[in-house]
């Protein structure tokens, strides 16, 4: 398929929608949620708010600046602008990054599928904190349900991949984006009118400035990286589908500010309801799936509450497995020339390959490891703490180095039609600021920083 002949988005709603579909995501809604309470609260909050507007926010105009100009798919971008060279290998890298994320985060978003299960049938109901955490632990490390449920997902995404850009990604965008936005305010409004709500409020939004350290530093700025899907190939990809009319500093600005209302409405749905019940906000990794049902549990109507929360839950996951099924299955069609259904098939079995290692890890190859680490962890150390970080940063020193700023510019201007009040230090900022920035948390996933104190 040829640039002109190329598939667009059909409506800036849809631009809009289908792009924070690709940003939110469980990294918003569990991950963010435990990040925030492990790392003192508000304190965090402040710096991942600045880290977001100084950080994501410009590294994703520069991801959308290569997909429109493009249009084409992440590695594909790459190779029209600098053909024959290595730095083709920064989308390969996200390529291959999104297809290993989705290999294991698929796992997750079927878990959201089971509670949902276990919600209708009131399997939730009257039970305790190590009840809820006897039965996630038996279910996670099982055989037969865990994969039933990562192959259901998978389908529900293939589906709607197979069903193309306009009729597929941005129809289902419009559908669910909209009803994730109605159920977290329905459980917002539910949590702030718990007893000593306020206490989990002030936790979330009343700052104390004694926590601020470099490791809240640092993890504000990993997870406002993380956040925006920055270097996976996502913004890239849904940007190839921009048409020369979207303004892409209104469009990157617009999903910046959604993508962050989603974690901030996330806190705020969970914080008072943990405080109301005096639940540490430390609860980490098991609090959506241990942690909340407990809170669920003690609630009038609990399996409704839980009902919802875990469709929201499982709504945020689904346009994020569009999105990074997308991305590969772009690459393949375009790059490889197969029709868009047996591309996807290809990417759907891929994965489906992966999702199944990956969920046996949990119980019967638990004992085969690398490093130290099973499959699941394995494929999320080298995505989130390697090749995320590392796309990010050779993606601005790329536009730093190899692209012409008459050509940057002309595009983020749609040919001067629209300001950029600020491309100079735009810019500079890019070139010269955020490759450094994105290299700190490069070496701080990778726990060099913290080696590097001790040595020191």
């Amino acid at each position: 398929m040829g640039q002109n002949e190329r598939v667009t988005f059909g409506s800036k709603l849809g631009v809009i929608l289908a792009t924070v579909g690709s940003a939110v995501g469980l990294g918003n809604i569990w991950r963010f949620p435990y990040m925030l309470g492990e790392n003192g609260g508000a304190a965090f909050l402040l710096v991942y708010f600045i880290c977001i507007l100084i950080l994501g926010l410009p590294v994703m105009l520069t991801e959308f600046f290569i997909g429109r100009h493009t249009h084409r798919n992440a590695a594909g971008a790459f190779k029209a602008m600098v053909p024959g060279t290595k730095w083709s290998l920064i989308g390969y890298n996200g390529v291959l990054a999104a297809f290993l994320i989705l290999g294991f985060y698929c796992v997750i978003a079927g878990w959201t599928l089971e509670y949902i299960w276990q919600s209708v049938t009131g399997g939730m109901h009257g039970k305790g904190a190590d009840q809820f955490k006897l039965e996630f632990e038996t279910f996670s490390t099982g055989v037969v349900r865990p994969i039933a449920w990562t192959i259901l997902f998978l389908g529900l995404t293939h589906v709607i991949i197979v069903s193309g850009v306009k009729n597929g990604i941005e129809r289902a965008s419009k559908v669910m984006m909209p009803l994730l936005f109605l159920i977290m305010a329905v459980l917002c409004i539910r949590s702030v009118t718990l007893d000593n709500a306020a206490e989990g409020l002030a936790f979330l939004f009343k700052p104390d400035f004694t926590k601020l350290d470099s490791s809240v530093i640092l993890s504000g700025m990993g997870q406002a990286f993380f956040s925006l899907s920055i270097g996976m190939g996502c913004l890239i990809t849904y940007s190839s589908y921009f048409n020369k009319q979207t303004n892409l500093q209104t469009t990157a600005l617009q999903v910046t500010v959604l993508d962050t209302l989603v974690a901030v409405l996330a806190g705020v749905m969970i914080f008072p309801a943990v405080f109301s019940f005096g639940i540490a906000p430390t609860a980490g990794p098991e609090l959506v799936f241990i942690t909340l049902p407990n809170v669920f549990g003690q609630l009038p109507f609990g399996s409704l509450w839980s009902f919802i929360f875990f469709v929201l839950l499982g709504l945020a996951a689904l346009t994020s497995t569009i999105s990074l099924h997308e991305v590969a299955t772009a690459y393949v069609h375009e790059e490889h020339h197969m029709s868009r259904g047996k591309a996807a098939l290809l990417v759907s079995l891929g994965v489906l390959i992966l999702g199944t290692i990956s969920s046996l890890s949990f119980g019967v190859l638990k004992t085969y490891t690398v490093m130290g680490l099973t499959f699941f962890d394995l494929l999320d150390y080298v995505t989130a703490k390697i090749m995320l970080p590392l796309g990010g940063m050779m993606i601005c020193v790329f536009v730093g180095l190899r692209v012409d700023r008459k050509i940057l510019k002309a595009e983020l201007t749609n040919e001067g039609t629209i300001p950029f009040y600020f491309f100079n230090t735009y810019a500079f900022f890019m070139k010269y600021i955020a490759p450094i920035a994105i290299g700190v948390i490069f070496l701080n996933e990778l726990g060099l920083i913290k080696w590097m104190k001790g040595f020191f």
